[in-house]
């Protein structure tokens, strides 16, 4: 199963109320996470992105305290590309409006970072947190450093010459990263309030399989629409479910050597995502219903039963998305809502884990 060791937690900090104060804390940064995720949608939709030219993890704390300040971020601004091709002339009233939003949303990964890092010197101080769990909650740490990192390194990927825009490639990078810290996350803080798989009937394992057919389907949804987002694909194509009247677009393979279209075709771009969220759909609904047949009330049967109904919320999104033609509000809620169906599914493959031999 996805982030599992090769020793499970410690029994006394699994069995402690330690486990569940642990828990709910990391359950409250993945949760600081998931709106960091949805900030991030929002930024990239507005276009606001680049409006911070400048990596100041410390005096970047504070947004400008004068016009003086504000003048010369906003010539700063006006050097580069996306100014001169998509916002020339909008004004400093304009700048202020789309530095907000960045502005917002790295402050909210600064918080994030204080929320996880002083609670783990002070649990590691009492001595509450067992060297089996020291390990992963450090990575867990790197992992979070390395996103910022990676976040400056995608921004600065907009400053360069005719670009409007990050490069796709860096934001899936950014993207992938975020998710795979979140679910470590989530993982954990599972493994702390439930470290012993429960009993479940000889049936389960054809429930587990499905849902780990779904989990790796919808996280190749996500990149997927991540290189969406990156291509501002969707905002081409707006009809479902043909494109263009057709099930496969014209133009699917018109890049070479073939992989091109994958991540810088719009076309193929928008058809994968299509392709893969409607698999991961089927998967996750076949999963639902298997565990509504083979498995008794409780917390498997639940989670899979949530996955199906989270699914179906993403999907209806997905295509209400596309046929108003990505608005912001929306495609926000789009990509939020996909880390609801990833939080599902990994809460029914942490319920449907084997027991121990």
């Amino acid at each position: 199963m996805p982030f599992d060791t090769a020793r499970p937690h410690p029994q006394p900090l699994a069995a402690g109320a330690e486990a569940g104060t642990i828990a709910r804390w990391l359950l409250t940064v993945a949760g600081m996470v998931w709106i960091m995720i949805a900030l991030g949608g929002a930024t990239r939709l507005t276009g606001s992105g680049l409006s911070i030219m400048e990596w100041a993890p410390l005096s970047g704390t504070l947004p400008p305290l004068s016009e003086t300040e504000w003048q010369r971020l906003y010539d700063l601004y006006r050097t580069i590309p996306q100014y001169a091709l998509v916002n020339q002339g909008f004004g400093l009233a304009g700048f202020k409006e789309i530095f907000w939003l960045e502005w917002i949303h790295r402050l909210w990964g600064r918080l994030i970072g204080l929320a996880y890092a002083l609670p783990l010197a002070w649990f590691w101080w009492r001595g509450r947190i067992p060297a089996g769990l020291k390990p992963r909650l450090l990575l867990l740490l790197l992992l979070g450093g390395l996103q910022g990192a990676v976040g400056w390194f995608m921004v600065a990927s907009g400053f360069e010459a005719d670009r409007t825009a990050v490069s796709p490639y860096r934001l899936v990078i950014h993207l992938a990263l975020a998710l795979g810290l979140y679910a470590a996350l989530l993982w954990t803080a599972f493994g702390l309030r439930h470290p012993a798989p429960a009993p479940l009937p000889d049936r389960a394992g054809s429930v587990r399989r499905q849902v780990k057919a779904a989990f790796w389907l919808v996280l190749a949804a996500m990149l997927a629409g991540g290189f969406v987002a990156g291509l501002r694909a969707g905002l081409d194509y707006n009809t479902f479910p043909l494109m263009d009247g057709r099930l496969v677009p014209e133009g699917y393979a018109r890049l070479s050597p073939f992989w091109r279209n994958l991540t810088e075709n719009i076309p193929a771009v928008q058809f994968n995502h299509r392709l893969l969220a409607t698999l991961a759909g089927l998967a996750a609904l076949g999963a639902a219903q298997a565990a509504w047949r083979h498995l008794p009330p409780g917390r498997a049967r639940s989670a899979c039963l949530l996955l199906g109904a989270a699914v179906c919320l993403q999907y209806g999104l997905g295509i209400a998305t596309l046929l108003l033609v990505v608005p912001v509000w929306l495609g926000t809620l789009h990509q939020a809502t996909a880390v609801l169906v990833l939080t599902a599914s990994l809460a029914a493959l942490h319920a449907l884990r084997r027991q121990a031999a």
